[in-house]
């Protein structure tokens, strides 16, 4: 009988793989194709867990607190990737989410040998974030064993923030952890590659996560992205469309709304739907709490 590599699934191997290097190119894309297949079931299975984690997270926000993901190696790059796409996507401030990652910033482009390990690493850098009882705090590590994570999540549970633990192997029992999400995606194409199915379980995931507490914070008009901040051409152009899709203007005349509202596509809105200035949409829109269906129907 053979020896089994570790008791977590994604440290197994996969028998879909067995002979991946004896596949041609089609092939081994064919296989890696199936077996991810499996991503998004495993994650329907946490649904419940997320649904209180993004509760959690949404009465944080309510309560002028923040999200905190804190994680190692891949599972850290995703929480910091996720956390960077907030305020471009959703004018939201930086600090509303934020992405930690053992190893400090040079870990995000190449690997800080041994950054996991520090327990006391993860309870410190809790301090240096200036996590109060109003945050909530993610803590992501595939295996459910990265110690820094554990860390965090002590200091975390300590100071009075929420906390929650994304897992992508069976589930423990776990010490500071308020909601543990475990989406099982099984063994590796490459045993133990933990940036293929876990890591993209792990992206979904943390999609879920902020999308529906951005969508719960009004920051969507139905499902289009009426709160995000006209940046960069292509902003510019996304926003313009929105405007024209919503109103009677043509393009010229949209994008010069857009202007007269600084590029804020959600005031331009108000501006145009309901002909106010720039203040007046700006105060319905906070009288309102930045709900525009509310401002519109008033």
């Amino acid at each position: 009988m053979k020896k089994q590599i570790d008791d977590r699934s994604t440290e197994q191997q996969n028998e879909r793989s067995m002979n991946i290097d004896s596949l041609s190119v089609g092939e081994i894309l064919q296989v890696m194709n199936e077996d991810d297949k499996a991503v998004p079931f495993a994650v329907e299975k946490a649904l419940p867990d997320i649904e209180l984690f993004v509760e959690a997270v949404v009465r944080s926000f309510r309560s002028e607190g923040r999200l905190f993901y804190v994680g190692a190696g891949t599972s850290g790059r995703l929480g910091v990737l996720d956390a960077s796409e907030i305020p471009p996507t959703f004018s939201a401030p930086t600090s509303l989410v934020q992405g930690i990652i053992a190893g400090g910033p040079q870990a995000l482009t190449s690997a800080v040998e041994g950054a996991e390990d520090h327990y006391e690493n993860g309870v410190d850098i809790i301090d240096e974030f200036l996590v109060t009882e109003n945050d909530c705090v993610l803590g992501i590590t595939t295996s459910g064993y990265a110690p820094y994570v554990h860390g965090a999540l002590k200091r975390a549970k300590e100071i009075g923030a929420f906390t929650g633990l994304l897992i992508c192997n069976a589930p423990k029992d776990y010490d500071n952890v308020d909601v543990l999400i475990s989406a099982v995606v099984g063994p590796e194409i490459i045993t133990g590659s933990t940036r293929l199915k876990a890591g993209t379980a792990t992206k979904l995931i943390l999609n879920m996560i902020t999308t529906a507490a951005m969508v719960k914070l009004n920051k969507t008009y139905g499902n289009l992205m009426v709160d995000m901040m006209a940046l960069n051409s292509k902003l510019w152009d996304r926003g313009t469309r929105i405007l024209t899709h919503l109103t009677d203007l043509n393009y010229d005349e949209a994008l010069s709304r857009l202007k007269e509202a600084r590029g804020e596509v959600k005031t331009a809105l108000v501006m145009i739907l309901k002909s106010c200035s720039y203040e007046t949409a700006k105060k319905q829109l906070h009288q309102a709490a930045g709900a525009l269906r509310k401002v519109l129907e008033s």
